[in-house]
């Protein structure tokens, strides 16, 4: 006690003979601190039972920042320090790294009494998405949602998608793209044509016509939410969640409308995912609410857009860099078809021809494969969970992190791993690494083990069913633009780096590409 007096004296002194001098030590103390802390902190908590843990020097704040300014980097850095499986920690949470194929198989499928995405992730989507759908529910019942969801994307809505995708796109540049040639944002452009196309198809005709109205800006006062700021600081009064919350109610009331009308004339087909979802029962018999259909509309538009957008937007970016692979691809366009495709009146494309189209889809595959717009897919450990064929068990509280695009850009899998070549998929089995089995999680049959290195829509009972819709959209837009434009990358900007500030990873913006429209 006498020794604390003594320092507590002597530090006053110091304050009252010089100011600056004691601000300056006070500073020091705090600094060496919390430095010390920090390492007592990791002597204290190691364990050799759980996976290592990256060396930090912030309590707290741990890697947050270098994982932040280029995650891939990052866990690649670390990956040749540790191994597949190491821990960080992230602003209070430890994070578990479990990457190439072993990681992503046991994410995929760790069994769900063990970890949850919806403890993971309902913070961020609820904001977005709004109560009573996806991770706003029991697992049980997110598997129903998915089931009704997968019954509104069916091979018979896709044929009927194809030709009001190809509408909207020529609508759009029509309008916005009027000179002959000229520089557009293209990640704004084609963002646009993506909730255009999307809205119009599974929101229903109705809503789209709304889209000038500020049903728009509703949707971009909700996407404001789905930021990293709203993952990590979840109990901060942020004004967006307000927003969101005004934002809701205006599209519940929007929604309720359309319903409305809708029951009206129920004897009306409409091939749309509104139809589908108020059509919908679950197991039980009883319907989704009409605020629980606007809500999973929103979760499906959502969703998809940003990813969508950046497949589509880099996929353009790289054609732009390789003309002769829009070649080779305009070649066999125009082969399947039995007709030039030059400017505005393009044959419509059946759905078989688009989905038979090969180089459309390589273009899509490899895009994804090399620029997958997720880095890092989570769930929340709620017990403490063996990590198969190793010694670790991660405890309850961790989180768990995939991020297939590491093993996806692996040179170990795929030759020239870095580099753009669509061809490489001529003559590769989809998931040739995966075993072919399948299980029901209550959604319809999906492959099972997720031993790919290749995995941009996830795997197991959380795999994106959104897949076959996706490609059908980005193939569709691709097939259109490439029919009507020449691009070309500007030649000030050149190709953009990627941005990691997003929950998706887009190209950094301004995205300045040049078009050039074709003529007969």
């Amino acid at each position: 006690m006498a020794f604390i007096q003594a320092v507590l004296d002597s530090y006053w002194a110091l304050m009252a003979r010089s100011p600056l001098g004691s601000i300056v030590t006070t500073i020091l103390i705090l600094l060496i601190s919390v430095l010390a802390w920090a390492q007592l902190e990791q002597k204290l908590s190691y364990n050799p039972s759980e996976p290592p843990v990256v060396p930090y020097y912030v309590p707290f704040i741990g890697s947050m920042i270098e994982f932040g300014i280029h995650p891939i980097k990052f866990i690649r850095k670390y990956q040749k320090r540790y191994g597949n499986f190491f821990t960080f920690l992230m602003f209070g949470r430890r994070m578990t790294v479990c990457v190439d194929i072993d990681g992503n198989d046991f994410v995929f499928n760790v069994k769900h009494s063990s970890v949850t995405a919806e403890d993971a992730y309902n913070s961020l989507t609820k904001p977005v998405f709004g109560e009573g759908v996806v991770y706003d529910v029991p697992n049980s019942m997110l598997m129903e949602q998915k089931r009704m969801v997968k019954a509104g994307l069916s091979i018979e809505n896709f044929r009927a998608y194809i030709p009001i995708f190809i509408k909207e796109v020529n609508q759009y540049v029509d309008k916005h793209w009027t000179d002959d040639e000229g520089t557009v944002d293209l990640l704004q452009s084609i963002s646009e044509m993506i909730i255009m196309t999307a809205s119009h198809t599974l929101l229903g005709p109705e809503i789209r016509s709304k889209l000038y109205e500020g049903v728009a800006d509703l949707y971009h006062t909700l996407d404001s939410c789905f930021t990293p700021i709203h993952f990590l600081f979840e109990w901060l009064p942020l004004p967006s969640y307000y927003a969101s919350e005004k934002a809701h109610a205006e599209l519940d009331r929007i929604f309720a409308s359309v319903i409305a009308e809708r029951r009206k004339h129920i004897g009306e087909k409409h091939i749309d995912m509104l139809d589908a979802l108020m059509a919908s029962r679950y197991k039980n018999g009883e319907p989704l609410s009409d605020k629980h259909v606007g809500n999973m509309l929103i979760a499906l538009l959502m969703a998809g857009q940003h990813t969508s957008a950046a497949t589509t937007t880099w996929a353009l970016l790289n054609l732009a860099e390789n003309p002769d692979v829009v070649s080779e691809t305009r070649e066999e366009m125009e082969t399947t078809m039995g007709c030039a495709l030059v400017g505005k009146d393009i044959p419509e494309p059946s759905y078989e021809t688009i989905k038979d189209l090969s180089s459309l889809d390589n273009i899509v595959r490899e895009t994804l494969r090399i620029r997958s717009p997720l880095v890092q897919l989570m769930r929340k450990v709620i017990k403490p969970v063996a990590i198969p064929n190793t010694d670790y068990v991660i405890p309850a509280g961790n989180y768990i992190m995939a991020s297939p695009i590491i093993s996806a850009t692996d040179e170990k899998y795929y030759k020239g791993a870095e580099d753009w070549i669509p061809s490489r998929w001529n003559n590769v089995e989809d998931e040739a690494t995966a075993d072919k089995a399948t299980t029901d999680y209550g959604f319809g049959a999906t492959t099972t083990s997720a031993r790919s290195p290749t995995l941009p829509f996830g795997g197991g009972r959380h795999r994106c069913i959104g897949e076959q819709f996706a490609y059908v959209q980005i193939k569709t837009i691709l097939y259109t633009l490439l029919s009507r434009f020449d691009f070309s990358l500007d030649p000030k900007r050149g190709m953009p780096e990627r941005n990691y500030q997003s929950m998706v990873v887009l190209p950094e913006g301004p995205v300045l590409c040049r078009y050039k429209r074709r003529k007969d």
